[in-house]
């Protein structure tokens, strides 16, 4: 018997809630920090200054008092723009909520089903599927608890993607306001706010897994192996409703986008967020239910996988069989450790350095992921050496494998490596200081085919080096603990889930930042800044989806084995007829999937589109700026599109590890399930980084800063329009396909592994009438 690790029990029972404690204290905080920005007009103090959080002194004059502007008209006008978007992003997540509900219910309902038929609906207890000669809970018991689990996933998704749409519509005028006193300030409104969204989510994440694992415990005391069976459900929850989340609110985003740029830009040639676009409320509100709520469940949603897959197979090995509750809880003790290392790190953004001129946003957001890698790395080692012994058994497909535990240091060392690596190439293709979109943009002379070649070249050799980081951490981590180390690294890699969120989340903030500063008719150095928060925040966003899709393959894999584990499947054999229909038509999915989301976004923009042009044509002083546009026919037009356009992917995704479990059976369905792994984190990558980069282009000509740029430009040349092409063709890529295909790779998975008793009993009716 090896001897047990540092930290006992009484240890990890504590480490964990208080962690998780903390990081929602520090989330309130922050939302404490952001609140102080008034956004009613204050009473001007003596120095001229509104009362800031440093002892404000006389440089702070704002710029309005140097240009004569009117502040009080101005600030009255950001808060009301900022109620108009708060108002439609609330009343889409409530209408698409009671849609996700609805579906929540009936899927619950056949969970309990499914799994309840497996024993025949028996209350007798059974033998253990693992640990053989031992008897555990009843199948009934298996399925209400995996049902409770799957609720409680699935509303902890729900609610913490509500809370980050609401920060942010919080934070959006304030980041305004805040950028008239410098840049810097702006982006600490900008980041704090991001900041709470992270926090919250990382942490209500942890403790309500911690809770339900605990809550279960009473009941099945000592069978550990029913027990994370069941909590798997805490994942398919998160998952499924992040799938719905964002395909939904990419739906939105991408329509009210397109719509806006299409005649806005390109046949009115006005700017992106003038008051006059029928469209621009809409637009702003997507970023919102798009960005930050979809992100959030997706993020929630892997985060939650990973810890299931990880918990599985632990359960299965010396840790479970032995009943050692520490290293039992080690992918807790990871995250809790995470949450701890990304507080230090949000303080270096906030409070230690201070950003004083524009160029220095973006290296500032890049320290944040190597400081949280950093220093997360050392938790990591702490971790390992306390919360493990020094060696142990892991499952490994029928046997058990020894490990030791600096072993299992390096697989979570690697993913967090690897999530760092994915994150600075998906930066090198998509940041316009580098040369990849720099050519993109210099295609636009000629026009904007050359740049759609460019650009879908440049998504498409941008897979190369995550997916060799991908393959390098596969095989290092399952070489040394199995698909347990493929779990944990995936953890590894979502462990810095807090600082990548508050970057994340920063992207949409300043974007609308900016759109508020152009609405409320700010003067144009207040939208220089705010365009400086916007462009670093592009990238940021999109280094936010390399780490989402490199911790899908990862999480995917890891559920993948669990699968085959569970459904007794010893191989997985390419050559049997069975698995390679499997495979190929696993590989087919991600396009189906794209197609429809793709055309989705298409026809919502094409009503969109009439809808803005209807208004140009029948307003009579919308261009004067004497009326105002009808913003709400558009906001409705948006939810309308997206609620009705999300239900087929969301089914497709849903039905299909049930059919074919169903009709196939276990093996083909590890084929499908291996095929869409494989390649849809392909065009996951190059989609997401394609549309950022023909973004990016657009907007490197439209800022002019070198002397390249101004060749191309200015706004209105006819390079900047084929740029706006790109970017316009580039949206439903990198919002809507992209970023909802990392979810479909693990929801089949997790769904699979869920309905794994249920398929091995009663699975395959076609092949066993063949």
């Amino acid at each position: 018997m090896a001897e047990s690790a540092f930290l006992p029990e009484l240890g990890t029972q504590v480490v964990v809630p208080v962690a998780a404690v903390v990081g929602i204290a520090f989330a309130v905080l922050q939302w404490v920090l952001v609140s102080k920005v008034k956004i009613s007009p204050e009473p001007r103090r003596a120095d001229g200054s509104s009362a800031g959080k440093s002892g404000a002194g006389a440089s702070e004059y704002l710029i309005e008092e140097e240009e004569g502007l009117n502040e009080h008209n101005v600030v009255v006008k950001c808060a009301e723009i900022q109620n108009a978007i708060s108002e439609g992003a609330t009343s889409f997540l409530f209408t698409e909520y009671k849609y996700v509900g609805l579906f929540m219910g009936i899927f619950a309902v056949l969970i309990f089903l499914f799994l309840g038929s497996v024993e025949s609906f028996s209350t007798k207890s059974q033998p253990c599927h693992y640990s053989k000669g031992k008897t555990c809970k009843p199948a009934l018991a298996n399925a209400i608890f995996s049902t409770i689990a799957f609720v409680l996933g699935a509303v902890t998704s729900l609610v913490s993607g509500f809370l980050g749409m609401k920060i942010a519509t919080y934070a959006n005028a304030r980041t305004t306001l805040e950028a008239r006193k410098g840049v810097g300030k702006a982006f600490i409104t900008a980041f704090r706010s991001g900041a709470v969204m992270g926090f919250l989510l990382a942490a209500s994440g942890l403790f309500v897994l911690y809770i339900a694992i605990n809550l279960f415990g009473i009941y099945y005391g000592d069978d550990w192996e029913g027990l994370y069976e069941a909590i798997t459900g805490y994942g398919l929850g998160g998952s499924s409703m992040a799938l719905f989340g964002r395909v939904g609110g990419g739906i939105y985003t991408k329509a009210a986008d397109v719509g806006a740029d299409l005649v806005g830009k390109v046949e009115r040639n006005i700017p992106e967020d003038d008051p006059r676009n029928p469209a621009v409320i809409a637009d702003n509100v997507g970023d919102n239910v798009g960005d930050i709520a979809g992100m959030g469940s997706d993020l929630f949603g892997s985060y939650a996988e990973s810890s299931c897959a990880a918990l599985v197979v632990a359960s299965i090995s010396s840790f479970g069989i032995n009943h050692e509750f520490t290293p039992m809880l080690y992918p807790l003790l990871i995250s809790s450790v995470g949450i701890i290392a990304c507080l230090i790190t949000t303080l270096f953004a906030t409070d230690f350095f201070e950003i004083k001129a524009v160029d220095e946003i973006e290296p500032a957001l890049k320290k944040q992921l190597i400081i949280s890698t950093a220093v997360m790395t050392v938790g990591i080692a702490l971790v390992s050496w306390l919360g493990l012994p020094y060696t142990f058994t892991i499952y490994n497909f029928g046997v058990q494998k020894m490990v030791y535990n600096w072993q299992l240091f390096l697989c979570v060392a690697v993913g967090l490596w690897a999530g760092l690596v994915i994150g600075f190439v998906t930066e090198y293709y998509t940041s316009n200081a580098y040369s990849p979109v720099q050519d993109v943009a210099d295609s636009c002379r000629t026009g904007a085919a050359t740049n759609v070649i460019f650009g879908l070249a440049l998504g498409y050799k941008s897979v190369i080096i995550p997916i060799f980081a991908i393959a390098f951490s596969i095989f290092l981590s399952f070489s040394l603990a199995a698909m347990y180390g493929v779990a944990v690294a995936a953890l590894g890699m979502l462990s810095t889930i807090a600082t990548g969120l508050a970057i994340d989340a920063y992207g949409p903030i300043s974007d609308n930042a900016g759109g508020i500063a152009e609405m409320a008719g700010m003067s144009h150095r207040i939208r220089e800044r705010t365009d400086a928060l916007d462009a670093a925040g592009n990238t940021t966003a999109a280094i936010g989806k390399g780490f989402a899709i490199g911790s899908a393959a990862l999480v995917s894999l890891a559920l993948f084995g669990a699968f085959v584990s569970r459904a007794a499947i010893s191989t997985v054999d390419v050559l049997s007829p069975k698995v390679f229909i499997g495979l190929i038509v696993g590989a087919m999915l991600p396009y189906w999937f794209s197609a429809m989301t793709m055309k989705s976004v298409g026809s919502a923009a094409l009503k969109m589109v009439e809808e803005v042009r209807r208004q140009f044509n029948t307003i009579p002083g919308i261009m004067e700026g004497t009326t105002k546009p009808d913003y709400a026919m558009c906001v409705k037009i948006s939810t309308d599109a997206s609620i009705k356009e999300m239900i087929p992917p969301g089914a497709l995704v849903m039905l299909t590890p049930l059919i074919v479990g169903i009709l196939f059976g276990v093996e083909t369905l590890s084929g499908v399930l291996a095929g869409a792994l494989v390649s849809g984190v392909q065009i996951a990558i190059s989609a997401s980084n394609t549309g950022g980069a023909w973004d990016n282009a657009k907007k490197y000509i439209e800022a002019g800063a070198s002397e390249h740029a101004r060749t191309l430009g200015p706004k209105g040349s006819d390079p900047h329009k084929a740029a706006v092409i790109g970017d316009t063709i580039g949206d439903p890529l990198k919002d809507t396909s992209g970023p909802s295909l990392n979810i479909l790779i693990k929801l089949m998975a997790v769904e699979s592994l869920v309905f794994a008793p249920f398929f091995a009993t009663h699975g395959g009716i076609l092949f066993k009438w063949l």
